[in-house]
Order: C-alpha cells, then sequence, then structure tokens
C-alpha cells in the first residue's frame, strides 16, 4: 500500500505545478481570483436558488470544491462551482422527494452531491472517461439549449413577481400566460431593469470604455462585472425605498459563517432513486467541464488528462457534499474569466476560495435587501448565451442524422424533462449510428490507369476485370451489418458468370467481430463452392493478429494480399491461382 501511494504523489498536478510557483505567478493568480471572486458570488447565489435551495448553499459549494479541485485537477485555469445546466438537474432530481426549501430538501441535494461525487471517483480509478464520448456534440448542444429555454422559463415568474408552475416548458408557458394579470409591477420593473442592463453591458459597455481610452482587456474585464454592479445597485435602492414592503421579494436573511460539516443520506431507497439522475449529473458535469478545460489549455499549448479530470471534479463534489453544497462542476463562464484574468495554476482557485469564505463571514448581511428579480435576471442573461441555434442549421446542411439527434433532445427535454431528453439523445444518436452501420458502404473498385492505386468504378474512370472483382468495405464488420456484405456479395456473384476472384479489400476496416467473422467463413465457403476464390487484401496489422489461429484463415481457400494491386497483379497472371 504504502508503494502504490509513494507512486501516485508524484502524478499528482498540484506537484507538478507547485515545483515552478513564483512571485510573478503569485501576482498573477491573484489578480484572476479576485475577479472571478467577485463574479462568483452573484452567480453562487442565483445558481442555488435555481438548484431549490437557500442563497447560503451556493456560497458553501464554492468553497471546497475549488480546494480539492486544485490539488487534483489537470487544468490550470479551470474554475469549479454551481453551473446553470447542473442546477437546473439537481432541482429536477430531488423536486420529487422534498418540497423546495425545506431541511430535507437541502440534505437530499448534499446526498445528490455525494452520489455525484463518488460515481466521478469510480470512473476516474476504471479510467471510463471515454464514456462522456458517447454523449455527441450536437446532443450535448440541443441539451443544453433546451436546459437553458427550461431555465429562462422557469426564472420568467420571478421577474414578474407571480406564480406559475409546470413540469416542462409548455406547461410553464401556459401558467406563466394565465399569470399575466397579476404580474407586479415592481418586479417586473426591477427584473427588466437589470435584464436590459446586462443585455447592454454585454455588447455595448466594452466598446464604449474602449472609446473612453481603456484597454480592450480591461474593458472586457470591467464588462465582465456588470452583474455585481446591478446587484449592488438594485439591493441599494430596495433598502433604501424599503420596497419589500411594496411586495417585492428580496432574498433575506443569509446566515453567515464558515460551510457547516454536513453529511447524506444513508437511506438505500433514496439512493436507488438518485441513482439515474446522479449518474447523468455526473456525466453531463464532466463533458461541460472537459470542454471548456480542454479549449482554454488549448490556447497555452497545455493539456488535461479526462481521467484526472474524474478524479478532481469527484473529489469536489465530495466536498461539497462534505460542506452543505450541492453538485458542482467546472463553469464556461467562470473559466473563460479566470483565463483571461491571467491564472497561471489552479492555485487562483484556493485564493477564490478564500475570497468566498471572507464574503461568507462577512458580507451575507449586505445581502438581506438583494431582490431576487434581480438574480433571476442574472440567470437568465447567463444561460440565454447557452442556447446554440446555429447548431441545428449546421447538422441540417451536413448530417440530417446528427439535426435529428439534436432535435430530439432538445424536444424530448422541453417536453419531459432534463433527465428524459438527456437519455433520448443518446439513445437516438446510438439508434442512428447502428442505422448507419448496419448499411455500411461497399464499393467495386478497379485501377486508376497508370497507377497502382483503386477507386471506386462509380466515381472515376478505372480499369475493371470480369474474372477477378475488387470489393472495399468502408466500415468495420460485426453483428449489424455481416448480412448487407453477404448480400453485396451475392449480387456481383450473380452480376458477373465468368467471375472467378473476389478479392475483399479491408483498407477501412479496422475491427472484425465474431458473428462477423462467421459471416466470412460462410462467405468463403459459398463461394468456393460456386468455383470462387475469396481473397484479402490491405488486412490492418491489429486485424491480421486476430484473425490469425482462426478457422476462417486457416481454410481460406484464396490468399491475404499487401495491397490491392498485388492482388489483382497476381490474379490477372495467366496459370493456376
Amino acid at each position: 500500500m504504502a508503494a502504490r501511494w509513494q507512486a501516485f504523489l508524484p502524478s499528482l498536478p498540484a506537484l507538478q505545478w507547485g515545483r515552478h510557483y513564483d512571485r510573478s505567478t503569485l501576482s498573477r493568480d491573484l489578480l484572476a481570483a479576485s475577479i472571478v471572486t467577485v463574479m462568483l458570488i452573484p452567480q453562487s447565489l442565483a445558481y442555488a436558488l435555481l438548484a431549490g435551495l437557500p442563497p447560503q448553499a451556493g456560497l458553501y459549494a464554492s468553497v471546497a470544491p475549488l480546494l480539492l479541485y486544485a490539488l487534483l485537477g489537470s487544468s490550470r485555469v479551470l474554475a469549479v462551482g454551481p453551473v446553470a445546466v447542473v442546477s437546473l438537474m439537481t432541482a429536477a432530481a430531488i423536486g420529487t422527494h422534498a418540497a423546495p426549501g425545506s431541511e430535507h430538501y437541502w440534505a437530499v441535494a448534499i446526498t445528490l452531491a455525494f452520489m455525484s461525487g463518488a460515481m466521478l471517483l469510480l470512473m476516474g480509478v476504471l479510467r471510463l472517461g471515454f464514456l462522456a464520448n458517447f454523449l455527441s456534440h450536437p446532443v450535448i448542444a440541443g441539451f443544453i439549449s433546451a436546459s437553458a429555454l427550461l431555465i429562462a422559463v422557469s426564472q420568467l415568474k420571478t421577474l414578474l413577481g407571480v406564480s406559475a408552475h409546470g413540469e416542462n416548458f409548455v406547461a410553464l408557458v401556459l401558467s406563466l400566460a394565465q399569470q399575466v394579470p397579476a404580474i407586479h409591477g415592481l418586479s417586473l420593473a426591477v427584473g427588466g431593469t437589470v435584464l436590459v442592463f446586462l443585455l447592454w453591458v454585454r455588447k455595448g459597455l466594452k466598446p464604449l470604455l474602449q472609446r473612453m481610452g481603456m484597454t480592450a482587456h480591461s474593458a472586457d474585464m470591467l464588462a465582465k462585472a456588470g452583474p455585481v454592479a446591478a446587484i449592488a445597485l438594485s439591493t441599494a435602492l430596495a433598502w433604501f425605498f424599503q420596497w419589500q414592503n411594496q411586495g417585492l421579494k428580496i432574498v433575506g436573511d443569509v446566515p453567515g459563517g464558515l460551510p457547516p460539516l454536513t453529511l447524506p443520506l444513508w437511506d438505500t431507497a433514496l439512493w436507488k432513486s438518485l441513482a439515474m439522475p446522479a449518474l447523468l449529473i455526473s456525466v453531463v458535469g464532466f463533458v461541460e467541464s472537459v470542454s471548456v478545460g480542454q479549449t482554454l489549455a488549448a490556447k497555452r499549448r497545455q493539456r488535461i488528462e479526462p481521467d484526472q479530470e474524474l478524479l478532481a471534479l469527484g473529489a469536489s463534489n465530495i466536498a461539497a457534499s462534505l460542506s452543505g453544497g450541492f453538485p458542482v462542476t467546472g463553469g464556461f463562464a467562470r473559466s473563460v474569466v479566470n483565463f483571461d484574468a491571467g491564472a497561471q495554476t489552479p492555485a487562483a482557485g484556493v485564493f477564490t476560495a478564500v475570497g468566498i469564505t471572507l464574503a461568507t463571514l462577512w458580507l451575507t448581511p449586505a445581502l438581506y435587501y438583494l431582490p431576487q428579480a434581480t438574480l433571476a435576471a442574472t440567470i437568465v442573461v447567463a444561460v440565454l448565451s447557452l442556447v446554440d441555434v446555429d447548431i441545428f442549421r449546421r447538422t441540417w446542411a451536413y448530417s440530417k442524422a446528427d439535426f435529428s439527434a439534436a432535435l430530439a433532445t432538445l424536444a424530448v427535454t422541453l417536453g419531459s424533462g432534463v433527465e428524459t431528453g438527456l437519455v433520448t439523445g443518446v439513445a437516438v444518436s446510438l439508434a442512428l449510428y447502428l442505422l448507419r452501420t448496419s448499411r455500411p458502404h461497399i464499393a467495386q473498385v478497379g485501377q486508376v490507369q497508370g497507377t497502382e492505386h483503386f477507386r471506386n468504378v462509380r466515381r472515376h474512370d478505372v480499369i475493371t476485370h470480369a474474372r477477378v472483382i475488387g470489393l472495399r468495405v468502408d466500415e468495420n464488420l460485426y453483428f449489424a451489418n455481416c448480412r448487407a456484405l453477404e448480400d453485396r456479395i451475392n449480387r456481383e456473384v450473380a452480376q458477373h458468370a465468368s467471375l472467378a476472384h473476389l478479392v475483399l479489400q479491408c483498407s477501412a476496416i479496422n475491427h472484425i467481430d465474431a458473428s462477423a467473422l462467421e459471416s466470412l467463413e460462410a462467405i468463403a465457403a459459398r463461394l468456393q463452392e460456386a468455383g470462387i476464390a475469396l481473397h484479402l487484401s490491405e488486412v490492418k496489422g491489429p486485424v491480421m493478429d486476430r484473425l490469425r489461429g482462426t478457422h476462417f484463415l486457416q481454410s481460406l481457400p484464396g490468399k491475404v494480399y499487401m495491397s490491392q494491386f498485388q492482388a489483382m497483379e497476381d490474379l490477372l497472371q495467366p496459370g493456376p491461382h
């Protein structure tokens, strides 16, 4: 056991970047941390409310996870904490177990974070980072776009000061439409003003500051602090005019102090019901985190380790569960701000955690008069940037299958919820993949005159021979498509009465499963009975390694050639073959 730990410790990412930490790096990390802290405070409060939790839970979820990620994470700039989509998935997962805002609801959220962390740790130990590949980009884009729309619509009730409920997008919209006569004017005025201001800040403040002589980098950083200015001003106005007495909902008392020590609920029935939501939250959080981390790492010619990220995110979620938090992952917006602000190492996350801790200790009284409509507007503006409308146009033009997967994910997520939508997207993607690969592209190939190259007879002017036919299979051979290969070969045999040799060009085949191997044996036997020899060409090394010693290769009536050119040159020579 001791030897195992000695081998593990040198590989800790923190020890790698920590060896070269100097004063210059410290100053850059401190600057980035101060900017991210200012941004993270309102985000943490807003995403906790989105998850149905007290606002302080968002602050708690932004401390311990940052510390654990700094120790274990492989990304230098990823900022871990509550994010919009995971907060929505958290609310959807635990909404049926307890009333939002109750103590039991919070306890279930803590349990969900613990389960998610345990699953991520297990996947990291088993090196299962590749599982995220089952979520294609169109599916993720459709899912995140639908989730963003759900989040935005769910926040409209707070912006309008009405009570609206619904289990899906359509139900929410209908409920909101019925509440139009009951709109609270002050809530709409505050929320609407903040919404317009934040939208303007995103597009108009940076150019204005640059025209005033500020550098592009400084103007960009100041523009990203727009939500803080909106929160400070609306809170001050709500206090001065006592708007809560006029029906405006405010955050109210936010308990101060250090994050508490909490434990998950040890309820077997609860764990069973939360297993699937916890798995989906883990996978979505991991995919989002790795996508952001890889994008930012590439800009500095760095790299991240997906399996190490599983361990880091798993530890971060368990840390969140032990400190009163809820599921967390690497956030896109704050990670980009961290990167742009010049963060050099994950130590910036440690300094951010210190800043959040100080805010939790000393600044929570200042949040008492913060209008909930302001936080709702902050969430709406943040999630609208996640809606990727262009993905549907691009996939429609390039791949109808990917478009179908993205559209199905979007529609089902809006109609039935986030969990069902994500599962549907994965299922549709896999079904379309099986459908496509079950009908592999099989081309008859001929020789390009004057060369050793062989190309599709339908696309090129090539030389063919009636006695020897070459077929190229542009797909791996497995149980779902071996019947298609048999049908194509039978058709070629029926159409060419003088056929004596059939060469299967395997240049695009990377794998042959047991079902396909049996099918090849049957094909070779039937061809031999018809007086036709089956040959192989351009078989890749790993495929040949598996074929060696098989009955198929031992009983193959034909030969295995290094290239299609060698096969044709040999088989077209006069004499027996």
